[in-house]
């Protein structure tokens, strides 16, 4: 299975974390995906997801001037948002403990490492 389709289901998730952490604008909010190792992850993906959420009221987007060229469009978690952070990681917690309760070796079972 490609990772893009396993990141279709953590991205939002992932966006509103670091968005928890401090307001940022989509090229910035890419690159830091980017250093967390999600390298798959480009505009065409990111700004629907933002515009998305925006329309949801998860974020908040304003425009402020940048001395570098045109305004950036810099977004923030509203109320709204902080509760679907927290959701997801709730619900990330439970899917990556059954995950790795499904992949752990079971008494018993050989695991592989002596063929």
């Amino acid at each position: 299975m490609a990772q893009t389709q396993l990141l279709k289901g953590v991205l939002e998730g992932c966006v509103l974390a670091i968005l928890a952490r401090q307001e940022s604008y989509g090229y910035e909010l890419m690159q830091a995906l980017h250093d967390y190792g999600f390298t798959s992850v480009v505009g065409g993906t990111l700004y629907p997801l933002l515009a998305k959420l925006e329309k949801q009221g998860d974020l908040v987007g304003r425009l402020i001037p940048s001395a570098d060229g045109p305004a950036r469009r810099y977004f923030h978690l509203t109320p709204q948002g902080q509760g679907t952070l927290r959701e997801f990681e709730q619900q990330w917690a439970q899917l990556g403990s059954q995950v790795a309760a499904v992949l752990a070796p079971q008494e018993g079972q050989d695991d592989g490492a002596n063929d």
